[in-house]
């Protein structure tokens, strides 16, 4: 009997297999389960966007426009990109060197320290970080002098803005290559060295290629990260307007003079840089996934 019945049972799911195409229809339960999600990925990322884009837009177009071409706003735009190009492609390149060191190097000294230490800026407050800043380079710090020898300024300008830009975005670049290393091993590079390649012939031709997607993919964290920072900025920047005000920091002070609408327009605009980093992200994965399934 149980086995006539499990037979009948299997039988009734292969029909019912056959009869949908071989897709298995998704059970109420499912249908709630992604309901839920999208109520909560709407409730959580689309309202937000829904009320920046209604304060920015509230008295029009030409209003929105002009908040964000006024020398101000454009001064805040245009240092937000040099931080975050300059972080940026300080941490790439850093980023490449110290991912490789602690894969490839497992007996160097100190490798478990430097491992930890990469992690910091997840552990540590922005606002922390840019107090540890001043702590070195502030009146009586203990690079102050160092720093005034070299007759360059770090607080209150752009070297000690792009100090705490590239800290705060130092993970990113070295987390998601540190994998990808692990993944490819050393035979490749092994087979370059034997072939008679240099260590950079093979670190261009064999390495890099292997760890691109990663590469890309944390280039682009970086690159968000550093141009939505607020906290070390703010406490090292000293915030003067047209001189060291971001675009973040051009929305707290717009919003706390009542200036709502030019604080939304850059928020917006920033959201909108986001979206289009998000993007970019999520193609590298689905590129990154197309070739492994071609691969495999």
């Amino acid at each position: 009997m149980a086995e006539g019945a499990r037979a009948l049972a299997t039988g009734g799911a292969a029909v019912d297999e056959a009869a949908t195409g071989g897709r298995v229809r998704p059970r109420l339960g499912e249908w709630v389960v992604v309901a839920i999600a999208l109520v909560y990925a709407a409730l959580l990322l689309f309202a937000p966007l829904a009320a920046l884009a209604r304060g920015a837009l509230s008295r029009g177009l030409g209003t929105f426009f002009e908040a964000l071409s006024t020398p101000d706003a454009v001064s805040a735009i245009k240092l937000t990109f040099l931080l975050a190009v300059g972080a940026t492609a300080i941490n790439t390149v850093f980023g490449v060197a110290a991912a490789w060191l602690l894969v490839r190097d497992r007996k160097f000294p100190g490798r478990r320290f430097v491992n930890g230490l990469v992690d910091l800026p997840f552990a540590v407050s922005p606002v922390i970080a840019g107090f540890m800043l001043i702590v070195l380079f502030g009146r009586g710090g203990w690079l102050a002098p160092l720093a005034e020898a070299a007759g360059v300024k770090i607080l209150f300008a752009f070297p000690g803005m792009l100090i705490a830009t590239t800290f705060i975005s130092l993970p990113f670049v070295i987390r998601e290559i540190m994998p990808l290393l692990e993944q490819i091993g050393e035979e490749e590079e092994n087979a370059a060295y034997t072939l008679g390649a240099g260590r950079w012939r093979a670190v261009w031709g064999v390495t890099l290629p292997g760890i691109r997607s990663g590469l890309e993919y944390g280039v682009l964290l970086s690159f968000a990260r550093a141009v939505g920072e607020v906290g070390a900025v703010l406490v090292v920047s000293g915030s003067i307007v047209g001189m060291t005000e971001t675009a973040t920091l051009f929305i707290f002070r717009a919003l706390d003079e009542r200036n709502a609408v030019a604080g939304y327009a850059m928020a917006l605009l920033l959201a909108f840089s986001s979206f289009v980093l998000l993007s970019a992200m999520e193609w590298i994965r689905r590129r990154a996934l197309g070739k492994d399934a071609g691969a495999g």
